[in-house]
């Protein structure tokens, strides 16, 4: 099957935010390329509003983060960017953000 990635407003924001260098950027598309290829190969994270919620372990500019994805078939839908220290606290906002799109 065929996926077709989609970038969410609040992870394109956080990108543009973050200001990374060329070497982040890299290691980003290619976690993505890695997603396209199959996406259900990373680690699933329990949700209260989506059932197929994945995450990505990154490290970028000397820090830890998560991509997080959903999956609404054929779509991929990269929700956010979340910081590993500050932990999964503002997922489920970024989730409803999405769920009310």
């Amino acid at each position: 099957m065929s996926f077709k990635i989609i970038p969410s407003k609040i992870l394109l924001k956080q990108i543009k935010d973050l200001k990374l260098d060329e070497k982040s950027k890299r290691i980003l598309n290619n976690k993505i390329d890695l997603i396209k290829e199959n996406p259900y190969r990373f680690k699933c994270i329990h949700s209260k509003l989506f059932s197929k919620t994945f995450r990505i372990k990154l490290n970028m500019k000397n820090k830890e983060y998560r991509l997080i994805y959903i999956i609404i078939e054929p779509n991929i839908i990269l929700v956010c960017l979340l910081e590993r220290k500050k932990g999964y606290k503002d997922l489920e906002k970024y989730l409803h953000k999405i769920k009310s799109l």
